[in-house]
């Protein structure tokens, strides 16, 4: 089997191309965010009252560093933590104003670069990527 047959290279050469596209159209964008930072913001906005194992567990990301990612988001002041009134030893995560101004700031940005992502395809053929993307990621061991 070749190298250019296999499924981890080519998931690794597509990680490669997202995360530099994220980064390239995120900064010439004025934008100082990273795509886990993004996906951290887009879990507590569509999920008020979520805590951090709950981010972690929403955008398939390491609990234990899922809180570096939260650090980093406060110290921006795009989102605040407080005491979780169901369990005193969580802390739930919500975004402040400047936080939800901010991701409606990013979002298009994001939903823009996109298509740069998988360039070589047509429209088509991204809808049957992102549904076998999403099929594969299902059937995966969660981090």
């Amino acid at each position: 089997m070749e190298l250019h047959d296999m499924a981890g290279h080519l998931i690794r050469r597509l990680h490669q191309t997202s995360t530099h596209v994220f980064a390239t159209r995120t900064k010439d964008a004025g934008l100082d965010v990273t795509p886990v930072q993004f996906a951290a913001m887009d879990a507590i906005r569509g999920n008020p009252g979520i805590d951090q194992a709950g981010i972690a567990a929403a955008i398939a990301y390491d609990r234990a560093t899922i809180g570096g990612v939260i650090d980093r988001l406060e110290q921006k002041g795009w989102i605040s933590r407080t005491v979780s009134p169901r369990d005193r030893r969580a802390r739930v995560v919500t975004l402040t104003g400047e936080g939800a101004a901010m991701f409606d700031r990013i979002r298009p940005v994001v939903r823009a670069l996109q298509a740069e992502i998988l360039p070589g395809l047509s429209d088509e053929e991204r809808s049957q990527f992102l549904d076998l993307a999403r099929k594969a990621s299902a059937g995966a061991p969660q981090p």
